[in-house]
């Protein structure tokens, strides 16, 4: 049986993940802060042997190093770290206006950097002995076409941009360093512009279509697609 680990489980793209993976009968690792307070703990109680919960705070090193700790025997086909946030404000709440220049908030800039670009690194430094004894070796971080300086016209959202940026980064050199040691593949993967709480109502596209784009995308990963950036639907991200 494949298996996965998803974080940022508990809503959104996060909680898609768990429902698709496990409607296809693989074994999912779910993690959130209070799983059972969330719709993943209703989902994980309808399919008990597909889906185990995991209390994760991201924002701490040592949760995660339990996490890893407690799951030191398992094989982890795909690691997709999923969680991540825009601040405190999201497309409905500031669209393009949110982290203006002149406005930055450097405490937020922290919260920002600590989700979106900490806790993959820490995830995948802690979890890569779990990955490279799987089958499909694959460690996946969603990004965002807002991380990409190629198609950067409009300027504003530093924080965020910058996040995905470093991002990008880290996972191109993670594709590198882990293909090399342990034949791992390693993506950053934009879902498109979704509406969640995060994308807002006005987004193009729904969570359901968005995982089962990012889905098909990492089924198909290679050696020659790793370290590369890629959108839900199919097409390569310039950086």
């Amino acid at each position: 049986m494949a298996t996965v680990l998803v974080t940022g489980a508990a809503r959104g793209l996060g909680l898609e993940f768990v429902r698709q993976y496990a409607a296809d009968g693989w074994q999912v690792h779910a993690c959130a802060r209070d799983p059972a307070a969330t719709a993943l703990g209703e989902l994980s109680r309808e399919r008990p042997g597909l889906i185990r919960t995991h209390a994760l705070d991201l924002t701490q090193a040592n949760d995660i190093r339990r996490l890893a700790g407690e799951l030191a025997d398992a094989a982890i086909d795909v690691l997709i770290n999923c969680a991540g946030t825009m601040g405190r404000k999201g497309f409905d709440g500031g669209g393009m206006t949110a982290g203006a220049f002149g406005k930055s908030d450097y405490e937020e800039w922290q919260d920002i950097f600590q989700l979106n670009v900490f806790a993959p690194m820490q995830m995948a430094e802690a979890f890569v002995g779990q990955v490279a004894r799987s089958e499909q070796k694959k460690i996946i971080t969603l990004t965002s076409i807002l991380g990409s300086i190629a198609r950067n016209s409009l300027g504003g959202l530093y924080a965020y941009r910058a996040s995905k940026a470093a991002v990008n980064a880290i996972m191109h050199s993670m594709a590198i360093d882990l293909g090399r040691r342990h034949g791992i593949i390693a993506i950053p993967l934009h879902p498109g512009w979704v509406r969640t709480d995060m994308g807002g109502q006005r987004a193009d596209i729904d969570a359901p279509q968005s995982v089962a784009g990012m889905r098909r995308v990492i089924a198909g990963l290679d050696r020659d697609r790793s370290g590369r950036c890629w959108m839900y639907d199919g097409s390569e991200l310039p950086w």
